[in-house]
């Protein structure tokens, strides 16, 4: 990515890059949650925390990108080393923590960086790992107050399996207070933001319900659908290696058909407003086809992207439904 800011700097070979990834295809743009996406392909939230590379997702081809997870004040994050490559899965486990410059750093950064024309900018926000959770809306709503008039939509992470008890907030009540509070303080600020939920692929169905519940009563815009996994069921790497790696969040092709099914799930019991965006596992043409499938109005990449390059991003834009 470093070297890709220094080759954005130079016009010729910015508009090369431009040229190769970022020409668009025959769909026409995506109207989702009041939002116009210039096409429907996103990086998903944990690759670029600090809102460092938006210039260069949109000239590698994405239509969005969601930065974060983005915490009120700044954090370092899980002792390194705390990402793993999992080659013969195509999959990673990342136990990084929310490390982050902090709320204001990434506003000052988005302030100060052209957008371009039709690029969509998420905001997935969450909790400092010292914040105790009966004190997490605080957090919350603060991260929401700083980049209010700097995204365009926001996402709430409350499923991240790498910062301590903070899946406990998805439960019914915790959540529920939650996402009501913020609802109030989106609303404060002219016109509220799309406000969406990113939800844990290892919920039940029971949980599942409350999810749609809730999201009906805090009108909420979307659902993520997924984040990573703390399973470690049907690897090929051998599994004294993966207990050698030790906890994290599983990203990747295992992953792929849970966070299917989860969409599967909300696409039949959502309520009618609720957008979807699809994640986890997709790395291919097929595999992003079948997500439409499945439901999604949109899908994010991360894993993929790292194992497949740029080129899958034009490739899922090629086969998206017209």
């Amino acid at each position: 990515m470093q070297t890709l800011q220094a080759m954005a700097d130079v016009p010729p070979l910015r508009a090369a890059m431009s040229r190769i990834w970022a020409a668009e295809t025959h769909h026409t743009p995506q109207e989702v949650m009041g939002l116009t996406f210039r096409n429907p392909v996103g990086l998903a939230a944990g690759f670029d925390k600090d809102a460092r590379y938006i210039r260069e997702c949109a000239l590698l081809g994405f239509g969005f990108v969601e930065i974060g997870t983005v915490t009120p004040r700044p954090q370092p994050g899980n002792p390194k080393p705390r990402l793993f490559r999992l080659p013969a899965d195509h999959a990673l486990i990342n136990r990084m923590g929310f490390n982050n410059d902090g709320a204001e750093e990434a506003a000052r950064r988005l302030a100060r960086t052209p957008r371009p024309s039709g690029f969509v900018v998420g905001g997935n926000i969450g909790k400092n790992k010292d914040t105790p959770n009966e004190h997490a809306v605080k957090d919350y709503t603060t991260c929401l107050r700083i980049l209010h008039e700097h995204v365009d939509y926001f996402v709430v992470n409350v499923s991240s399996p790498n910062t301590p008890g903070l899946r406990d907030l998805q439960e019914k009540q915790p959540l529920r207070t939650l996402l009501l509070e913020l609802q109030d303080h989106n609303a404060r600020w002219g016109r509220p933001k799309p406000l969406l939920l990113k939800i844990s692929p290892d919920l039940n169905p029971t949980q599942l319900d409350d999810i749609v519940e809730i999201a009906g009563q805090a009108r909420l815009a979307g659902l993520v659908a997924t984040n990573t996994t703390i399973s470690r069921s049907g690897l090929t790497t051998p599994a004294p290696e993966v207990d050698q790696i030790g906890a994290g969040g599983l990203s990747g092709p295992p992953l792929r058909d849970r966070a299917a099914s989860v969409l599967q799930y909300l696409h039949l019991h959502r309520p009618a407003h609720c957008a979807l965006i699809g994640v986890g596992g997709i790395d291919s043409q097929e595999t992003a086809r079948a997500r439409v499938k499945d439901g999604a109005d949109l899908i994010q990449i991360y894993t993929g992207f790292v194992y497949e390059g740029p080129r899958l991003i034009r490739e899922i834009r090629k086969a998206w439904p017209a």
